[in-house]
């Protein structure tokens, strides 16, 4: 269980901030998060773009190959420590599309939680407003 403040879809990577609920581990609430969209979309890929598949390809140590939808490893977590930092995060990575030029403004980039901050609707995904208000 979390409590979600904040999102951004990248297109090999993905930003969350949120705070773990009742004792829950950032590890698992990573898995319950990645797991089923990979399997989507490695699913969808096979289906509607087989040709992408080699770009997938993630070769084992012991020389099996896999194709991965998220970049190897856990990723990078941060301890966010006041309401300020959470409000400077969010901004921050929903600001990432942009940055990498997908983009001209955040608010274009469908796959984030920018507009639901900035329309009050809980769209694609909803978020917690309890303990952040930007």
């Amino acid at each position: 269980m979390y409590a979600l403040f904040g999102f951004v879809i990248m297109p090999e990577h993905v930003h969350v901030v949120l705070l773990p609920l009742q004792g829950a581990a950032i590890s698992g609430i990573l898995t319950a998060l990645k797991q089923p969209v990979s399997k989507r979309a490695l699913l969808w890929v096979r289906e509607h773009a087989p040709a992408f598949l080699d770009r997938m390809e993630d070769r084992q140590p012991n020389g099996e190959v896999h194709h991965r939808f998220w970049q190897r490893g856990g990723g990078y977590d941060r301890n966010l420590r006041s309401p300020h930092d959470v409000v400077e995060k969010i901004g921050y990575i929903h600001a990432n599309p942009v940055r990498r030029g997908l983009v001209e403004r955040a608010a274009d980039w469908p796959w984030s939680s920018y507009r639901a901050w900035t329309t009050g609707e809980d769209e694609p995904i909803p978020l917690d407003r309890e303990h952040v208000s930007l």
